[in-house]
């Protein structure tokens, strides 16, 4: 859909003014945030996840908070909470960082998992209750949360029921060497996101998440992803497979990256190449699996090869 496009082209370039060369996960974290979705970011201290969200939330012209997790960090920390004011005699709301356009709660296994669980509500709800009052959340809202994939000491894993919350699971990675010199350069003088601007507005993204609705998934491809999903739960080496919830998420976020590429319809190809990072984070390994190597990853690349695709006729 142009509009989509319109929209998420200056965005992904002037993204790309802070991070280098990670086109690719810029596009994936639009779509998680036209599919009303969350982000979970699982990579090494130093490749830019915090750069990450704030020139996004520049560029969106948006609100950015950073809860940066503790094991004493407490729900009301991050939710908010309600004091008493002996003038009016009243208890008066004062609003945690969650309310923003974007969260980033950095090192979420870090967090005990009372705390974690403060985050479910937002996530799925788009609100948070405290003192028995619910409080709307600002639209859109965007959780990006992090972990360290080799710092383990001191933390508490994340529950499935919370992991099956976000839309994505995405790595930055590394950049290359040609990059990392472009990088370099760049952060010579002023660092770029101090002279980066709003390409585009809260309201305009409210507007295109609905218009996502519309992009057309032929009834083969959503066959097609009924099936993928279904391959990870009949898996002889998954012990939890991908929920519902799994194929709802590969279906609209197929649809957002369609948008994204200026097309109104889905292709086979934006539901091959969003498996990975779409269903992830949502199997549990048998033990025999992992003492063998068998890592999600290739598991469900051995899907994606073998589940057929069949298409009586082309989408359009």
């Amino acid at each position: 859909m142009t509009t989509i496009q319109e929209f998420a082209a200056p965005i992904i370039e002037n993204v790309e003014k802070v991070i280098v060369g990670k086109r690719r996960t810029i596009e994936l974290l639009l779509v998680a945030m036209l599919c009303d979705g969350h982000v979970l970011l699982e990579d090494v201290p130093g490749v830019g996840k915090t750069m990450l969200a704030r020139a996004l939330t520049v560029s969106l012209g948006g609100v950015f908070r950073r809860v940066q997790c503790t094991p004493d960090l407490l729900p009301n920390d991050i939710t908010g909470v309600s004091i008493y004011n002996q003038k009016t005699g009243e208890f008066a709301f004062h609003p945690g960082p969650v309310f923003a356009n974007i969260l980033l709660v950095d090192e979420i296994n870090r967090a005990t998992p009372r705390t974690q669980s403060a985050l479910l509500e937002a996530m799925q709800e788009g609100q948070v209750s405290v003192d028995g009052i619910t409080y709307p959340l600002p639209r859109p809202f965007l959780v990006m949360a992090t972990q360290n994939p080799i710092e383990y000491e001191g933390t508490f894993p994340l529950p499935e029921a919370q992991l099956d919350r976000f839309l994505i699971r995405l790595t930055i990675g590394y950049p290359d060497q040609s990059d990392e010199k472009l990088l370099l350069n760049r952060l010579r003088r002023e660092h770029p996101i101090n002279s980066l601007g709003p390409v585009s507005s809260p309201d305009e993204l409210s507007v295109l998440q609905k218009q996502v609705w519309e992009v057309f998934v032929d009834e083969t491809l959503q066959d097609y992803i009924v099936q993928l999903v279904y391959a990870t739960r009949t898996h002889p080496e998954v012990t939890l497979g991908a929920s519902p919830r799994a194929s709802l998420a590969l279906f609209r976020a197929g649809q957002a990256l369609a948008a994204i590429q200026g097309r109104d319809y889905v292709i086979p190809d934006d539901i091959q190449s969003l498996v990975l990072p779409v269903l992830t984070h949502r199997l549990i390994t048998s033990p025999e699996a992992e003492l063998r190597g068998r890592t999600r990853h290739r598991i469900l690349q051995e899907i994606i090869e073998k589940v057929p695709l069949n298409l009586s006729r082309p989408p359009a």
